[in-house]
């Protein structure tokens, strides 16, 4: 299919990325461009920052987590009837697996929908060397699919001479610059940028940023590199190269003959600040598939939505709204009863920490949670168990479901973080256990996109269908 699009890329991170691709789709919206946005890789916050330029979700692109044919189908599915596809990278272009390999590096994905890529080379300090980076990575890979920079934190002043410069000498295209804008920088804490709602000049900045990329970078050039892209291709997975997750590629894929069906089931969704780390397409699968998704806030909300048969707690910052959670008794009551009594329920990361029976900020105050799990959440001061992992052994939701590629990416630990589950580290000796499941629960920190393995999401709807008609039995017998 004829799907125009880009890849913003950088050579590492801190380079500008979100900020540029942000400020690129904020201009286009302003030409009255309709653009669709993508982030390589498993990050849940630089897509936030593009659903506040655009209005719409934007979606990952994770190689790992989803499988080749699955990066296609997002692409394909959410692109089409866009102006233009823009994808953000990850980290450096080349910076993939286990720090050793590019395989689901934002090259990876780029290579995978034969996307034409333009890199963000940061010029503060730094003048003719540019020219010998660009080459370095335009000849590190025979297919870079580098097809043009954009200059960064540059003086006006040199741009003419930079342009001209690096188009000579390694003739690709520069398409335009962005001046130093202190007063646009995007800030960060430990999981990676603030969220945008925290700051109230967000989207100020954002208008800013896109008024200087009119000024000064070539949107037209843009769209004609996106509309020159190959047409997306069907192509057969070649599934992972690397020996760890070499029998995971069989399931690592998007399948079309998972379950769709009209039966719905009321499914509620914790949904607020504290949690707000979701895959957008996880949430639309689950739709497919049936699920009737019930927004709820544990914050603010007394006690969960009226029928619901099953419950959803994805990642976010529980522990910065701890004391708040920990207050709101009576939507614990209601969760705590809603567990105990069978209903089945996915957690993760943050939505684990709040199941368990404490979370300790970073002062030592602990706080009381649900306490329907065991265990205290408490923080470590650095990243535990972070990267890619592969996840085997263990049944979801009573049922064998195969190799399940995931993520972890938490300051916080836990004393019961589960063994229901090997994670083995993809190219590394490094292994552990993790992840309660049993009948009814899938609780954890590693993070899951359900089209790496959409045995997830069919066994815990079916779960959550018999969870129905249980409760429909019993308010019968009640009847009678």
């Amino acid at each position: 299919m004829k799907l125009p699009r880009i890849l913003i890329t950088a050579m590492r991170s801190g380079a500008g990325k979100t900020m540029l691709t942000c400020g690129i789709l904020k201009a286009m919206k302003m030409q009255e461009i309709n653009p669709a946005s993508f982030k390589c890789g498993p990050d849940y916050i630089d897509p936030m920052f593009h659903k506040t330029v655009i209005g719409i979700s934007s979606y990952n692109l994770d190689s790992f987590l989803c499988g080749e044919n699955g990066v296609r189908e997002i692409l394909k599915k959410n692109g089409a009837g866009a102006d233009i596809s823009v994808m953000e990278g990850v980290m450096g272009y080349y910076d993939g697996i286990a720090g050793i390999s590019s395989e689901a590096s934002a090259y990876d994905i780029a290579r995978i929908t034969d996307t034409p890529a333009v890199m963000i080379l940061d010029c503060k300090g730094l003048s003719v060397s540019a020219v010998p980076c660009i080459q370095g990575f335009l000849h590190y890979k025979e297919d870079s699919r580098i097809k043009g920079v954009i200059l960064n934190r540059l003086s006006p002043m040199m741009y003419g001479r930079m342009k001209e410069m690096i188009e000579v000498q390694t003739g690709i295209k520069v398409y335009g610059y962005v001046p130093v804008m202190k007063d646009c920088a995007l800030e960060s804490r430990y999981l990676g940028l603030k969220l945008p709602k925290e700051r109230k000049d967000t989207e100020d900045k954002l208008t800013r940023l896109g008024e200087q990329i009119l000024k000064s970078v070539d949107i037209a050039g843009l769209l004609e590199l996106a509309e020159n892209a190959p047409e997306l291709q069907e192509k057969k997975t070649q599934g992972y190269t690397s020996e760890m997750v070499e029998n995971l590629a069989e399931n690592a894929q998007y399948s079309t003959e998972s379950v769709r069906t009209k039966d719905t089931v009321r499914i509620g969704l914790a949904s607020d600040d504290a949690f707000c780390f979701f895959y957008q397409d996880n949430l639309e699968l689950l739709q497919e598939m049936g699920a009737e998704l019930i927004p709820f806030s544990p914050l603010y909300d007394k006690q969960i939505p009226e029928n619901l048969s099953g419950l959803l707690f994805y990642g976010g910052y529980p522990e910065l709204y701890a004391e708040e959670l920990s207050k709101n008794e009576s939507m614990k009551t209601s969760i705590k009863k809603a567990l105990n009594g069978g209903m089945p329920c996915i957690a993760e990361c943050g939505g684990f920490m709040y199941l368990q029976e404490y979370i300790r900020d970073e002062s030592g105050t602990e706080f009381p949670m649900v306490g329907f799990l065991e265990g205290k959440s408490y923080p470590t001061g650095s990243l535990k168990r972070f990267g890619y992992v592969t996840l085997t052994g263990g049944r979801i939701f009573g049922k064998e479901a195969g190799g399940i590629p995931a993520h972890e990416f938490h300051y916080y630990d836990s004393e019961v973080c589960g063994e229901a589950f090997l994670a083995e580290k993809p190219m590394s000796n490094r292994s552990w256990k993790c992840m309660i499941s049993t009948d009814t629960v899938l609780a954890g920190y590693p993070h899951i996109h359900y089209y790496g393995n959409e045995k997830i999401p069919e066994n815990f709807l079916e779960q959550c269908r018999r969870c129905r008609e249980q409760e429909k039995r019993a308010r019968e017998r009640d009847r009678t």
